[in-house]
């Protein structure tokens, strides 16, 4: 029976990552971002469907499902990877951006929880993945619209886990706790720094193992940090 992932905040990064280890194992992926010209060739790539939406607005995402009900006859992984973020002192934030990194970051994640959660209990099963940052668990000066975001969309990993993983949907939330490695942004290991960012393949091979873990002893959460950072 053919297994099926949506991603919803799809990019270059760990999502990509992700998206190319599910369809590696066999899954029909589908890519939900607000540009999916960025996605075409990851999609084409791994044969993705690829979805418009803003995760801040409902009618947005109740459309992106509407596809994936057109699509998919189940729906078995859901990736949460969105998330927004405004920079600077407090005094001097602009209240509108701070809102809208909110939205993305943690009522976002509630939207599409929420729609893939009605799903998954209608099938009897699936998984439901947040991915979180050094920021779900720690605050950094000038950051605090991400920190806010991020402890928000935690507390409501933690909390659907409590009540769906006893209803066979196991919700897992993942704290990338460093800086991932990114070609475009200049963010690559060196034979001089090995290892200093977290690879997004090695990320997504975690993702894997929680989403293939047995039910007997499932995580809910997993901290992912490279060996040099300091603790």
């Amino acid at each position: 029976m053919k297994k099926h992932a949506l991603i919803v905040g799809a990019g270059s990064g760990i999502s990509a990552a992700f998206a190319r280890a599910l369809a590696a194992d066999g899954y029909q992926v589908a890519l939900a971002a607000r540009n999916t010209e960025k996605l075409e060739p990851l999609a084409k790539k791994i044969k993705a469907k690829t979805l418009l939406c803003d995760v801040t607005h409902p009618e947005s995402v109740d459309e992106m499902f509407a596809e994936v009900d057109e699509t998919f006859d189940t729906l078995d992984v859901v990736l949460f990877n969105a998330s927004g973020r405004e920079r600077g002192p407090i005094a001097e934030l602009d209240r509108d951006r701070v809102k809208t990194a909110l939205l993305v970051s943690s009522y976002g994640g509630f939207l599409v929880a929420q729609h893939a959660v009605r799903r998954m209990l209608d099938q009897g099963h699936g998984a439901l993945f947040f991915t979180g940052a050094s920021a779900s668990v720690k605050g950094y000066a000038q950051s605090s619209s991400f920190a806010m975001g991020k402890f928000a969309l935690r507390g409501l990993a933690q909390s659907l886990a409590r009540e769906l993983q006893p209803k066979n949907i196991h919700v897992a939330h993942f704290v990338i706790d460093g800086g991932v490695a990114n070609e475009d942004r200049g963010l690559t290991n060196t034979d001089a720094e090995p290892d200093k960012w977290l690879e997004p393949d090695a990320i997504a091979q975690t993702y894997m193992a929680i989403l293939n873990q047995p039910r007997s002893a499932w995580t809910w959460e997993v901290e992912l940090r490279p060996w040099v950072e300091s603790f």
